[in-house]
């Protein structure tokens, strides 16, 4: 397996001429199609890759740097809009759909800024699990799986979570409308960026529900987050976030929902970044959110958002021949969505107003929210494909903790914070109000250096 390096960590290589792009980007290919993992990648973008590292390489030889990002590889999670290329979105029955016209905003956004693109990622079909599972292109393996074991990448965005944790990539764009960023970069032990709904152009991206839909990098440090974030809005450079010191953080435990059944182990890894944040004078304390378990009682009456949505953009799919070429688990899940009415739909949509406001009010305009992403490690992949209950039941309990986020507008990053039952890695999750970006970005920051050696991906 290849060194895992940052982004930032390339960029200081490429931009001193100590690693030229071509040579990088050759590497960066040769690593993908050696590695014995065929599920992570779905293609290759070889000759827009070669065609990009060249003109790097011409800009950076000639003092033309486009900065930070000029040079350094990147993947893209198979809903984003690639010239040429059909967007497939994780399922066999777009593999025939008309290519791409041009690039989708972001992706051009990232190629302005001189990345290149190395190729397409796997995930979950039409975006619709939080598990990462695709009976249609495979499942990646969780890179920190025990000898012998299947453990799973976390969805939807999988590939992503698992290119960058196995050093393929130093980053990934995914999507997230329930957790689909935060939930592999816990389970693959990296950070997981989340941005506010809207912070992007969402032009060119295949959607799920555009109520909840966001986007975000899933990358080795937060600083490469905010490099990324930068680059992705068209901003010229990242502006140097102020980095508060630990003792200027605000910092509060929901009481509410996120540690329902979580697994010991997750508790006492949290438990223990907790007690090291504290020692390094971040002020803690712990609070009931009502609004969280009104969520739940809100979407047992009413229905999910997404569900709803995804019913409405996919009807003609799941109800004719196609959904014969679909996996049956996302078949069935989007046709609950049949069951939601107008009135169902509007009123939790009136509802997600009020508890996003009552929420935000409850927080205070200075506090951040910190627990658990999941509230358990990943799980062995065999056990979930011989029993479809226990699969959804498992992917209920893996988009819990995250999808409160997505229904309140949050943002949000995943931070590592050691591991939990069988070695495997657990996620921190820092939230802030909608909008709070650059605030969360500093804060999650401020907050990588004492978790410190409780990660595998510290650096």
């Amino acid at each position: 397996m290849p060194t895992p390096r940052s982004v930032a960590q390339l960029s200081v290589l490429l931009q001193s001429g100590a690693l030229d792009p071509v040579v990088l980007a050759e590497e960066t290919l040769d690593a993908i199609e050696a590695h014995p993992d065929a599920a992570i990648f779905t293609c290759l973008t070889k000759e827009r890759a070669k065609r990009e590292a060249e003109a790097a390489r011409r800009r950076l030889r000639e003092g033309r740097s486009l900065g930070a990002l000029d040079g350094v590889p990147i993947a893209w999670k198979d809903l984003f809009d690639i010239e040429g290329l059909p967007t497939t979105a994780g399922s066999r029955v777009l593999r025939g759909a008309e290519p791409a016209g041009r690039d989708a905003a972001v992706v051009r956004a990232l190629a302005g800024a001189g990345m290149v693109s190395v190729g397409r990622v796997n995930m979950s079909e039409f975006a619709f699990s939080g598990l990462g599972i695709n009976p249609h292109y495979g499942t990646p393996r969780n890179p920190a799986s025990p000898d012998g074991e299947h453990r799973l990448p976390g969805g939807s965005s999988s590939g992503s979570g698992v290119a960058v944790a196995a050093g393929l990539v130093p980053v990934s764009i995914g999507t997230d409308t329930g957790g689909s960023v935060r939930i592999p970069a816990a389970f693959n032990g990296i950070v997981g960026y989340k941005a506010s709904r809207g912070r992007y152009p969402m032009e060119g991206v295949f959607p799920l529900a555009r109520s909840l839909d966001s986007l975000g990098p899933l990358c080795r440090t937060v600083k490469d987050a905010v490099l990324v974030d930068a680059a992705m809005r068209g901003l010229p450079a990242a502006e140097a976030l102020p980095r508060p010191a630990p003792a200027d953080l605000s910092l509060v435990i929901p009481e509410t929902v996120f540690f329902d059944g979580a697994e010991p182990e997750v508790v006492a890894a949290f438990e223990t970044a907790v007690e090291r944040l504290a020692r390094a004078g971040a002020r803690i304390r712990r609070q009931a959110f009502p609004e969280f378990s009104a969520i739940f009682e809100l979407m047992a009456k009413h229905g999910a958002l997404v569900t709803a949505e995804a019913f409405v953009l996919h009807r003609e799919r799941i109800q004719g021949p196609a959904a014969a070429e679909m996996d049956s688990r996302v078949v069935k899940r989007t046709l609950l969505g049949e069951k939601i009415t107008l009135a169902d739909y509007l009123e939790t949509l009136a509802a997600r107003e009020r508890l996003t406001a009552a929420f935000e009010a409850r927080l205070g305009p200075d506090s951040l929210l910190i627990a658990p992403t999941l509230p358990h490690v990943a799980p062995a992949l065999q056990p979930l494909l011989d029993d479809e209950e226990l699969f959804f039941q498992a992917n209920a309990k893996t988009l819990r903790n995250t999808l409160v986020g997505n229904f309140l507008d949050w943002c949000g990053v995943s931070l590592p914070c050691g591991t939990g039952a069988g070695a495997m890695p657990v996620g921190l999750l820092i939230s802030a109000p909608r909008n709070a970006d650059d605030r969360l970005l500093a804060a999650a920051a401020a907050m990588e250096s004492p978790l410190g050696d409780l990660s595998r991906s510290a650096e």
